[in-house]
């Protein structure tokens, strides 16, 4: 990623938490920063680890403040504390990497059309939905070929 696009995410990342009625502060600033250089799902756990300076739960509440701004994505692991991603698109689905952790986001007009059709099967209205896809990422497989050839 370029350092003009990390900016412009940044930027946007603060402009969220301004848009939540929250100060600009230099350590949301770092928080939004590393967020952006992390450029992949993250852990809070990992932000605290690598912002000493900023406070365990200034890390914590900017993150929640972004995930309810619609900023940030929080994604459920099968074995751990949730990570996070950018939400690069409006509405879309994660797929998420059971080896490595990689981060995957999707749109399928499927997918739509199923929420759609589950309306009228669901008493009363849904709100809202969210879909990880948990898969082998292509790296993961490559790097189990080589693996296994060399056996």
């Amino acid at each position: 990623m370029t350092t003009d696009s990390a900016q412009k995410i940044e930027i946007n990342l603060i402009n969220a938490l301004e848009d939540r009625g929250l100060r600009k502060t230099s350590a949301r600033a770092a928080v939004t920063q590393r967020i952006e250089a992390a450029g992949d799902a993250f852990t809070a756990e990992q932000l605290c680890r690598e912002l000493p300076e900023v406070g365990r739960a200034t890390v914590y509440r900017t993150i929640r403040h972004l995930v309810d701004a619609g900023a940030l994505c929080k994604l459920p692991i099968l074995d751990g504390a949730p990570m996070y991603s950018v939400a690069r698109v409006e509405h879309h689905h994660h797929t998420i990497c059971s080896r490595c952790g990689a981060v995957g986001e999707f749109r399928h007009s499927t997918v739509e059309r199923v929420m759609r059709s589950l309306e009228k099967e669901i008493d009363g209205d849904i709100v809202g939905h969210r879909m990880e896809i948990f898969i082998t990422c292509n790296q993961c497989l490559a790097d189990n070929a080589k693996g296994d050839s060399h056996a």
